[in-house]
């Protein structure tokens, strides 16, 4: 019975200590990012991957139409690179509302660059038509 108590104590400390333990190692470091400039257009991921739709006015309203529904938008660099719109607030709010005016159009957009897992993502601090 000594023993069977005594294991439960551990089980129980080790319970608690396990979701401290968790929190900390989730505990988020800002990544390393530059601040820049980036020009290109603005783009719907899936009718640029999925349909080779891009970069005419014609598409304009059906990329409009899809950002709505939730297919995010992007920008596609006059470098090449496709820049993930991301929010410093929570990095889960999508950046559709701000993009949607601009989609199918050059714009340049400042803010922090992010590189990982060899894609850029960007935190946007002032959109502009380009």
């Amino acid at each position: 019975m000594v023993k069977s108590l005594t294991g439960m104590a551990a089980l129980a400390a080790l319970t608690v200590a396990m979701p401290a333990k968790a929190e900390a190692q989730m505990k988020m470091q800002t990544p390393k990012h530059v601040e820049a400039s980036v020009t290109g257009t603005v783009i719907d991921v899936s009718c640029k991957f999925g349909q080779g739709l891009t970069g005419v006015k014609e598409h304009r309203m059906c990329a409009q139409v899809c950002a709505d529904k939730g297919i995010p938008l992007a920008i596609l660099g006059d470098d090449g690179v496709l820049y993930i719109p991301t929010s410093a607030g929570m990095p889960g709010d999508g950046q559709n509302d701000r993009l949607k005016e601009f989609a199918e159009e050059k714009v340049t957009i400042s803010g922090k660059v992010f590189e990982a897992g060899g894609a850029k993502a960007i935190q946007i601090d002032n959109i502009k038509k380009a």
